[in-house]
């Protein structure tokens, strides 16, 4: 199950008129940026529009990824920031913005002791598809990352007293010469003007946008999304409306292992087939290497006839990620005693799934993957019942293009030149990803750059 938490909204009376850093959204990025503001000695305030915060974070399940952690040398894995430069560069099709790439996998250690200071423990690792090496930290518990993280954030904001309002939406950007304002509308459909010296829109993507992926991906339009309903693009527009550029915005990115049987959508973490899931087909047959990037195993799944795949694993698999609690909670997961029985209950021919089974187990034996050469999360074979099986097809989960940012989160106009004391960090960001975003990835960048972003608005106000 995800983790709970208790938040009430600060008393919307207790609303200012002015502060050092105007924080859009609050998901990880913003609630990151604020208390880093806030221990640099600047009084920031976040925003939000939902009745609810934390945004997209909250849905995040596998890992927050780092390279050269304390938390790799524990568990014998030697990394290097080379290497995780180099798989996302070459993950993200050679997209990706090259000084802000640098900067993410230099930074994301330091986001990990970061977080370590603020009793945020991420101790335990897993694996992405796209990666060669246990890069996503996740809570030791091994429970969902997303909303262990929101939680523990949460605190921080709560404890410094941070002003947090929900169901406050901005509506407008104003840029004077020294400060700007928000025009904000607030739950009762009135209208108030703040004054911020700085301000960093953190509002995310545009995931459940249609009027935007309609505009730049129309063929997307059927497919269903991961994202929450908050995540319309508002920061983009927001960010136009001041002159600022959008970059990639055709740079969709489609999540391969989501459940759509039932009315809500549910992502399946890559975790599942990080600890040694694999994907087989309505034959009962393996069609690729189900730990290479999304946009792969997305085009995997859409060539198979029925456009859609089964995600096989055991009771073992179950045990190291505790998200698949919450997944079989919820109905999402058919089991069964043995393979061929969980074959029956699937209708897939028992003697292919049988057959896949035993010749993947061979494969983990060997460590060799003749078929389709995965070389990641096969640690251990699928040999212990039950089984279990969850029906996946692609939906629409990241937009890797955004406002266009330099590597200090400083927002660009149409000629790159900076639009001085507007920053934006997280998701709303375009060009850190490239054309594919790995996963484990999205967490890391909403500290990384929550924190750039704050830090950058104490400089831009010592100036």
């Amino acid at each position: 199950m995800p983790e709970k938490f208790v938040f009430t909204s600060s008393p919307i009376e207790q609303l200012k008129a002015d502060y050092d850093v105007i924080i859009i959204g609050s998901g990880s990025t913003g609630l990151t940026c604020a208390i880093q503001a806030n221990e640099l000695g600047l009084k920031p305030v976040i925003l939000e529009k939902m009745d609810k915060i934390g945004g997209n974070t909250n849905r995040a399940s596998s890992g927050m990824n780092a390279a050269e952690t304390e938390v790799q040398l524990a568990h014998g894995v030697v990394d290097s920031f080379a290497e995780f430069y180099n798989e996302t560069y070459q993950g993200g099709g050679k997209l990706n913005n090259q000084e802000m790439l640098e900067y993410f996998t230099t930074h994301a250690a330091l986001a990990i002791e970061w977080l370590s200071s603020h009793n945020i423990e991420l101790t335990d690792l897993t694996i992405t598809g796209g990666m060669s090496k246990k890069r996503a930290h996740r809570p030791a518990s091994t429970a969902p990352v997303g909303a262990y993280l929101i939680k523990g954030l949460l605190g921080v904001v709560q404890r410094e007293k941070i002003p947090l309002f929900t169901q406050v939406k901005v509506e407008h950007i104003k840029k004077n010469t020294a400060d700007m304002q928000v025009v904000i509308s607030l739950d009762d459909k009135t209208q108030k003007t703040i004054t911020g010296k700085s301000i960093v829109i953190a509002t995310g993507g545009f995931g459940a946008g249609s009027e935007l992926i309609k505009k730049y991906r129309p063929e997307l339009m059927n497919y269903k999304t991961t994202n929450q309903s908050g995540a319309t693009g508002d920061g983009l527009l927001l960010a136009q409306e001041i002159g600022a550029e959008l970059i990639q915005m055709e740079m969709i990115q489609i999540h391969p292992t989501v459940q759509q049987d039932t009315p809500h959508a549910y992502l399946i973490g890559e975790t599942v087939r990080g600890e040694g899931a694999i994907l087989v087909s309505a034959k009962g047959k393996r069609f690729v290497d189900e730990l290479d990037t999304r946009k792969i195993v997305s085009h995997a799944i859409t060539a198979l006839p029925e456009k859609s795949a089964y995600l096989i694993f055991d009771e073992k698999v179950r045990k190291r990620v505790k998200a698949i609690e919450f997944y079989n909670h919820i109905g999402l997961i058919k089991s069964a005693p043995t393979i061929a029985e969980l074959a029956e209950i699937l209708k897939i021919d028992s003697k292919n799934l049988v057959s896949t089974l035993s010749e993947w187990n061979k494969a983990v034996e060997t460590t060799v993957d003749t078929e389709f050469g995965r070389k990641t999360g096969m640690n251990i074979k699928l040999d212990a019942g039950p089984y279990y099986a969850i029906h996946v097809a692609p939906a629409v989960h990241y937009t890797m293009g955004g406002v266009h940012v330099d590597e200090k989160t400083r927002v660009l106009d149409g000629n790159g030149y900076v639009i001085p004391g507007i920053f934006a960090a997280g998701e709303v960001a375009g060009g850190l990803h490239g054309n594919n975003r790995i996963g484990g990835n999205s967490i890391a960048e909403t500290v990384v750059f929550g924190r750039q972003a704050a830090q950058q608005a104490y400089v831009y106000l010592k100036q």
